[in-house]
């Protein structure tokens, strides 16, 4: 039985980090992991993330993010995720639909009735059976995310450099995904140590995990 699990959380909220825990935990209790993310997923992915995410696309406009986007998930989707789950694979996605409609209806302001029928396109059926929402205030994030940057001497991530109000609307919009989703979305205190917040992550997931031994 295959399993597919995002991640998702503001800037700096340590959700990569825990990503690739996980998959290093599953994949030592012997589970056959794929990990992998959004933008850039797949090949095409790539060059799309390059657009979206390197500072020389101040230019790009609201709606032509929005598209870029959902062409890197469709082809993600149908290249990548679909295939390894039909293999029975455990898929892990570092941001998923959830980041749309955070970052480009939240963040961005578009309309939902924008918004939602791009992305439900570019998913074509596929939704996560699970997600994990790592919250963090979004100062303390942004501080976590910069610090990172100058580290890796980044000049990717522009989304750090946008207004705090601007990230303040995509953790508001992430809160709100998981109050109406809440058998889907589990909300996890980003504030927590590494180890305590991927312990709570296991916990979470030992259900789902127990089920897809039967």
């Amino acid at each position: 039985m295959s399993l597919f699990i995002t991640f998702e959380g503001v800037e700096g909220s340590g959700k990569t980090t825990q990503i690739k825990k996980l998959a290093q935990t599953l994949t030592q209790e012997g589970f056959s992991v794929l990990l992998t993310r959004e933008p850039g997923g797949s090949a095409i992915g790539q060059k799309i993330r390059e657009i979206l995410l390197h500072r020389s696309s101040e230019g790009l406009t609201h709606l032509s993010e929005l598209f870029l986007y959902a062409a890197d998930r469709a082809q993600h989707c149908e290249e990548i995720i679909k295939p390894t789950l039909e293999e029975g694979k455990i898929v892990l996605c570092d941001r998923f639909a959830d980041a749309t409609t955070a970052y480009q209806e939240g963040g961005r302001e578009l309309p939902s009735e924008l918004v939602s029928p791009i992305n439900e396109k570019a998913c074509n059926g596929l939704k996560p059976d699970l997600t994990f929402l790592i919250d963090l205030p979004v100062k303390e994030g942004l501080s976590r995310a910069q610090q990172r940057g100058v580290s890796q001497n980044d000049t990717h991530d522009r989304f750090e450099r946008l207004e705090l109000l601007f990230h303040q609307r995509v953790r508001n919009r992430y809160l709100k995904i998981a109050k109406d989703e809440p058998s889907r979305v589990i909300v996890i205190d980003g504030r927590e140590t590494v180890e305590e917040v991927h312990r709570q992550i296991m916990q979470k997931l030992k259900p789902f995990l127990n089920l897809r031994k039967k």
